[in-house]
Order: structure tokens, then sequence, then C-alpha cells
């Protein structure tokens, strides 16, 4: 029997084979005599990230962002009905490594019931940005999302300046991106001024690191902090070109280079060649400007985390703020194998750098900024519960001004306006409207996290510690997010003057639900 059925199982094995042959000539037939036939089949392909988002692609099958994600962000920033219904479509009990958030039955917070509240609620930062080290312009963040790093450049000038708008609307920060500080930054939103390896925005003729023309251009705008970029997630330790075709003339103003000419972007610093002299370097930013001063960076060997809190540690020098971004982060363009595959996904990274700080008792001292898909409530919330006092939103931002997920970043060529340089593409992109979804989107995420919060039964996302959050790992079991991090009680939070300040500014900020009167035979 056993034979028999091999015999068979060959047999269909020929027949498949010559089948697959006899198309394969057919299709060769059909392309040498028809060849429109062979562009059309390139042109269904062009577009096959369209039609598999919006006609052939399941709610959760699409990435980097699923159906259901994007749906979110688009009706929180059109201000639309937003929720779901029927209940989720996740596969909770068969996905390893799914969070879930546990709420508390009793807890000091109690969060109101109507849909619209806390939507208008401001959400600030649990520590003061540069308070630890005393900078003379520390300030603390009237947001705990704010707009990560895209230069002018990689988005459009209409898109920048939407968002730019959307962060005043918004009450919240706007990274410039490290390709300088351009009019489209300048329509009333704060910004974090990011300093890159070509010093763009404040470099010589000679693309020498210019001191004066930085404190130039930061008396010139509303800049409220300098972020030192070591690394991307998506492309660490790569440099970049900007082709001279692209290199307009508000780009050459922006960045401080010849219009028309490649702009090179490189590798590495030049200010400092290691941990020591970074540290001088962000001082004397600091020194010399007044603002707190961080760095941005990927996760990969972390000898360099390592050495950095130990020279915080015994030397009067050290970072305000520390951005972690995730290997899952967004860029423009870069090679399939640094997007793929090189430095960790935010998580992991995250958690093994504030363990760093936390052992070395520094984790109080420093604002700890994560980036890398946490524009969507429940991603965030772990970060959070990691011990982030705040979150960049990028693509998510894209989206909220019209990214359809087009991927076509890399192309100039973006059907929506928001990542390309041709202007009549970026014409149909309104940075008046945009803006209004803009601040809509990060409204609403900020109204989702501060609901989160008080769920779990405090008043702030900054006050959600790590035993609120528990990883499945299979049908019938799950881990404590501490335990799967290693982390030791504690860890994660900010400390306890913080934690008493922000419980004073949350109480006053947001208002308290409530129940029914009790009845007289309540037992309170």
């Amino acid at each position: 029997m056993g034979r028999t059925l091999r015999l068979a199982g060959a047999g269909l094995g020929a027949l498949a084979a010559v089948a697959a042959r006899d198309l394969l000539q057919r299709e060769h037939t059909l392309l040498r005599n028809f060849p429109v036939v062979g562009h059309a089949r390139y042109w269904l392909e062009s577009i096959g990230p369209e039609l598999r988002q919006y006609l052939v692609a399941g709610n959760n099958e699409e990435r980097p962002f699923t159906r259901d994600q994007r749906r979110w962000v688009y009706a929180s920033a059109k201000g639309e009905n937003n929720y779901f219904g029927f209940g989720t479509d996740n596969d909770l009990e068969y996905t390893a490594g799914y969070p879930v958030i546990n709420h508390r039955t009793f807890g000091r917070a109690v969060p109101p019931s109507t849909p619209a509240s806390a939507h208008d609620v401001r959400l600030p930062s649990a520590k003061v940005l540069g308070g630890a080290r005393g900078r003379a312009r520390a300030f603390r963040p009237d947001s705990v999302v704010n707009i990560s790093a895209m230069s002018f450049g990689s988005l459009s000038g209409a898109a920048v300046e939407a968002l730019n708008r959307g962060a005043a609307l918004a009450g919240c920060l706007q990274n410039t991106g490290e390709g300088g500080l351009s009019v489209h930054h300048r329509h009333g939103g704060e910004l974090v001024f990011q300093i890159g390896t070509a010093y763009f925005g404040c470099r010589d003729e000679r693309g020498r690191f210019d001191l004066q023309r930085l404190k130039d251009l930061v008396a010139s705008a509303p800049v409220r902090a300098l972020e030192v970029k070591l690394s991307q997630g998506a492309k660490p330790s790569l440099g970049g070109v900007l082709p001279g075709a692209k290199v307009s003339a508000e780009i050459a103003a922006a960045r401080g280079v010849q219009e028309g000419v490649d702009c090179i972007s490189p590798s590495r610093h030049a200010e400092f060649s290691d941990v020591d002299s970074l540290l001088d370097w962000v001082e004397l930013l600091a020194a010399e400007t007044g603002l707190p001063v961080g760095v941005k960076s990927a996760v990969g060997d972390m000898s360099f985390w390592h050495e950095l809190t130990e020279l915080m540690e015994t030397t009067d020098r050290g970072v305000d703020f520390v951005t972690v971004d995730g290997g899952e982060g967004g860029t423009g363009a870069a090679p399939l194998i640094f997007t793929d595959s090189v430095s960790l996904p935010f998580q992991l990274g995250f958690a093994r750098v504030h363990s760093v700080f936390a052992r070395a008792g520094l984790a109080e001292q420093v604002t700890f900024v994560g980036a890398g898909k946490l524009g969507l409530p429940d991603n965030a919330i772990v970060a959070f519960a990691l011990g982030c006092d705040m979150v960049n939103v990028g693509r998510e931002a894209m989206l909220a001004i019209g990214c359809i997920q087009a991927q076509k970043c890399h192309t100039d060529t973006c059907p929506t306006g928001v990542a390309t340089q041709n202007p009549w593409l970026a014409h149909g992109l309104d940075p008046q409207l945009k803006s209004v979804r803009a601040a809509g989107y990060i409204g609403t995420l900020r109204r989702d996290l501060l609901k989160v919060a008080e769920a779990c039964g405090v008043e702030h996302p900054g006050l959600i510690d790590s035993s609120a959050v528990e990883v499945l790992t299979g049908r019938t079991a799950s881990t404590p997010l501490a335990e799967v991090y290693g982390y030791r009680e504690g860890w994660g939070l900010p400390s306890a003057a913080d934690r008493a300040e922000i419980v004073r500014i949350m109480t006053a900020e947001a208002p308290q639900g409530s129940s029914a009167t009790p009845s007289e035979d309540a037992v309170r």
C-alpha cells in the first residue's frame, strides 16, 4: 500500500512538473506575441503595494503598518470614529510575544466614561529635560508624544510645514532631522534641532562644524533642545548621498551646501572620536547654547553604553536625554540588509540601554525617548512600561498627513506629496488642512495613552511600570514584562520627586470620572 502511494505521489509530481513547463511556455509565447501584456505585468508589479493594501491583504497582514493600524491613524487624524466593533481579530492565544496590559480594579485614577474625554488634556513629560544637570534652558516638555526626526529633503516642504503647524496646534515638539532647519520649520512649532555627521545648518563653507552658526541658528528659531545623531535604527553606521539633481535652492539654504551638487553625509562625526570626546562636545554645546543636549542612537554593541554611563558616573559630564531608535524604525532609503537585519528592535534594544543606566543609578537623571513604531498606543504603552519618558512618532505622523504606505519614498515619486521633492506631487498636499490632521492624530494618541494609564490605576503613562504588562508566550502561558527583560523592582519609573510632581500636575489637568451616587446601604 505504501509503495503504491509513493508511486502515485511520484506520478503526480511528474504531472505537476509537465504542467508547470507547459504554463511557462505559454507565458513566453504570450509575452512574445503580445508585448503589451509583458509591460502590463511590470505595471501591476509597480502598483503591487497599493493593490495588496487596499484590495487583497487582510486587516493584519500588511507591513510595516497593517490595515487596522492605518485605519486607526487615518480616523484619528480626521476626527472620525476610530473605534472597532465585534471584538479583536488578532489571534491572541497563538501569537507569541503579544503584550497584554493588566488593568486594575481599584486605583488612584478614575477614568471618565465619555469617549471624547482626555482628548484636549495636556500630557507633559514626567521629567524636566535638562533639569538634572542644571541646564540654563531646561524645561518640562508639554507633550509625551512628539514628532520624530524627518529631514526636509527626505520629506517635501509642504509635509514639513504641515507637521510643524500640527506640532504648534498639538503643543508638541518637532525634530528637524539632520537636514537642517528650513523655512518650512518656522510656522510656530517648537523644535529639537538634530546635529548629524554633516553638520547641516551649522557648518562652514568647507563642511566643518561652526559653533557660531549653530548659536545664530538657535537664536533665530524656537529650538528647545539639541540632539546629536549617532545612528538611526533603519540604517545605523551608514552615511548618505542626496543627488545633486534633488538639491534645490531651498534644500541648499537649509543645509548650507551648494545647489545642484551631490550632498554627502559621512558615516561618522568629525568633532569627536570616542565616548570621552563626545561628552566633552555635549558639554560644550550645552554651555554655549544653554540648551539640553542628548544623543540619538540605534542599539548594537553595548560597550558604548557601558562606557557612557561609567564616564557619567565618574565625571561631571553627561547627556540630558537619550533617544533609542529601534531597528524597525523608518527611513527614506537604505539597503535592505540594513533595514532588515542591522540594529536591535526597539524593545530589546531599549531594555538593554535602560538597564545599563539603571544599574549605574543614572536612569532618574536622564530623559529617555523611544522611537520605532511607537505611534500606536499598544506599542507606546509597552515603551512607557520599560522606562520611556516620551515617544517620537515618524511614519505614523506621515500617515496622518496623507501617506498611504506606497513605499516609494526612495524613488521621489510619492503619490501623496509627503516624501518627494517633485513640485507637482507636493502641490497636492495642503499644509493648513494636514496640520489639523497631524494635531488630531497626536491628540488622540495622547488621549488613548492617558485612558490606558488610568485603567492601570495611575494618572500618567510615565507612571506605568513593568508589572502592568505581561507577554504571551503561548496559548496557556505568559511572562511578566520585567521578567522578560530582567528588570528589577522600580526600574523604568521616574524618581519619587518627579512622580509626585507629575501626579500633582495631572490631578489638576485631567478631570476624573465618578460613579453614581452611593445608596444608603453602600459599604465604603
